[in-house]
């Protein structure tokens, strides 16, 4: 294990965290808010723990998957705990444990909040509640990646390790050429976003925090009704970024070079949009009683269906009060996700269609046992260690949620709030249903639950296998 390179990467992390707190104290300054002096103290922490980890540059730049996993698990928990300190020093939140939730679940694109008002915060502490979204959607060691250079197949084990998906593909050459294309289309469509926003008439402030938050597909809002109150047009512009988001940045990247053609036979993103519009339609029948117009349910519903299957968590209504069906549909989407290679969170379509393909075999099998067949996708045959790894990872996803669900019935709530807790948080979306509807928070689960949590958030934006692979002995044995 080489522990010299884990703590020169993690000491980059806080400084790039101790830079974007610029952003927050820049907000503070312009609004006049004392809070700003939060992220100073905060920054100037990051900073000086950052720049004595990166003093001297290790000798030995070589680090291999075990380092990559260690790596990445290590970065997003310093990262939550030290970006936790703003909302502690300026006393928006007091209870430790409460903020180091608020700002996992800001870094995990989750957007699950303790916080019952959001609308009396500072707006710099506003802003960073929701630009820790934007920071977490691509993963900040990928922005590192873009900038720092690292000895043989190192960027490729850490980019392997924070990218959510069962693969990551290079889109060129060099992974420090392609974490710089990923992060270009990141800043072109948030920025589109941005002005699309401001030209509908949405104020700077509100356009700004929630192109973080559509970006990251993380969902904080900085209203007490989320994006309720916001014009329809506002809504159907924030509903088409979200589910844009939700698409795997390779689709765009071969629409900038033009290969149309392999662009759309993307199964992935085919059966994305699939999906998305079988529920907006199944949702907008089943609530256009309530509506009273097919236009306006169908708006609602597509709303929603795209805020949950991008694990984004926007609402534009309590949709707890929907009848049964549209409920049962979003709890089901909750667990889709959206793409692979996406700011999304959820298990991914991408492993459903090989899971699926993978038991389509597995039955043919009994029925010709000598038939040898593989799956493809993309017009690409899937190895079987990709396979296998999809099924361990369900495994474990299985195993975790029910451990977590177990945890938190000691509490006392009940089972649809639980388990709709644990769905909201593990697939990092955000609302549940019940008691941790779109109108409540995750404020009334005792300290332990919301470690619980914590732990769901981070292993399901980190994809299971770097968190754990902390607990194993023998990752930090020497070979």
């Amino acid at each position: 294990m080489n522990y010299r390179i884990i703590l020169y990467i993690i000491g980059w992390v806080l400084n790039i965290e101790a830079t974007l707190m610029l952003l927050p104290v820049l907000t503070g300054v312009i609004y006049q808010e004392s809070a700003l002096w939060s992220f100073v103290v905060s920054g100037a922490a990051c900073l000086a723990a950052g720049l004595l980890l990166t003093f001297r540059k290790p000798k030995r730049q070589y680090f291999y998957v075990r380092e990559g996993y260690v790596t990445v698990a290590l970065s997003w928990v310093v990262l939550s705990i030290m970006g936790s300190l703003p909302f502690l020093f300026s006393g928006s939140i007091q209870s430790p444990v409460d903020a180091l939730f608020e700002t996992v679940s800001g870094f995990t694109t989750t957007g699950a909040s303790i916080l019952p008002a959001v609308e009396d915060l500072p707006k710099c502490v506003l802003l960073w509640r929701s630009f820790t979204h934007w920071i977490g959607g691509m993963g900040v060691l990928v922005f590192l990646l873009s900038l720092l250079k690292l000895a043989g197949g190192s960027h490729m084990n850490l980019m392997k390790a924070e990218s959510p998906g069962p693969s990551v593909s290079k889109l060129m050459p060099k992974v420090h050429s392609t974490a710089k294309i990923l992060y270009g289309i990141y800043i072109i469509i948030t920025l589109t976003e941005f002005v699309v926003l401001l030209v509908s008439g949405m104020p700077v402030f509100d356009a700004l925090t929630t192109s973080f938050g559509t970006a990251g597909t993380g969902g904080f809002g900085i209203k007490n009704d989320s994006i309720a109150s916001y014009s329809p047009l506002i809504q159907v512009e924030i509903t088409i970024f979200m589910i844009l988001f939700g698409v795997n940045f390779n689709f765009y990247f071969l629409l900038l070079l033009r290969k149309w053609k392999q662009a759309f036979s993307n199964e992935e993103v085919c059966w994305y949009f699939i999906v998305i519009l079988t529920a907006i339609l199944l949702i907008g029948w089943d609530i256009r009683g309530i509506y009273g117009t097919a236009g306006v349910a169908l708006r609602e519903s597509a709303f929603q269906v795209g805020s949950i299957i991008t694990t984004t968590g926007f609402a534009t209504c309590d949709f707890n009060q929907w009848p049964e069906l549209s409920r049962t549909i979003l709890v089901m989407l909750m667990f889709v996700g959206a793409c692979a290679g996406s700011t999304g969170g959820g298990i991914k379509v991408s492993r459903f269609i090989i899971l699926l393909k993978y038991t389509r075999k597995e039955l043919s099998q009994y029925l010709h046992p000598r038939q040898i067949k593989r799956i493809r996708m993309d017009g690409k045959s899937i190895e079987h260690e990709v396979v296998r790894n999809i099924n361990v990872f369900m495994i474990i996803y299985l195993l975790i949620f029910a451990f977590s669900l177990l945890v938190l019935s000691l509490d006392g709530t009940d089972l649809i709030t639980n388990f709709t807790a644990v769905a909201a948080t593990f697939n990092n979306i955000g609302p549940g249903l019940e008691l941790v509807g779109p109108s409540s928070n995750f404020g009334l689960f005792s300290n332990p639950a919301k470690l619980v949590l914590i732990f769901d958030m981070l292993a399901g934006r980190l994809e299971i296998f770097p968190l754990l692979l902390l607990f194993m002995r023998d990752t930090w044995r020497k070979f």
